[in-house]
């Protein structure tokens, strides 16, 4: 909606002579419209908490163990290609750390 800034403004005389009356319909209108109810349970059926039980749930994807080329990261306990562990840590102090964990 285009806006004519040259139009006159609204003096303190003009806003007096909105009625209080319709201030106050016109405020009921709006937050009657706006209220919705919705039930609390139908919101929550499509979200999963954290902890339910997955018991009854399979896995959809073959899990093959760590193979010899790759380790543990002893930081964020992911499995890694063996090029992907840091030049400064070696197997001999114990620490696998990624390059990732590493910077």
């Amino acid at each position: 909606m285009a806006t004519d800034y040259d139009a006159p403004r609204k003096t303190d005389d003009d806003l007096d002579t909105d009625s209080i009356e319709e201030l106050k319909a016109h405020r009921t209108d709006t937050t009657s419209s706006s209220s919705v109810d919705v039930d609390e349970a139908d919101a929550a059926e499509g979200f999963e908490l954290p902890g339910a039980d997955l018991s009854g749930e399979e896995l959809a994807v073959r899990v093959l163990p760590r193979q010899q080329d790759e380790f543990t990261c002893t930081s964020c306990f992911l499995v890694k290609h063996r090029s992907q562990l840091h030049a400064g840590r070696s197997s001999s102090d114990g620490q696998l750390i990624c390059n990732d964990c590493a910077d």
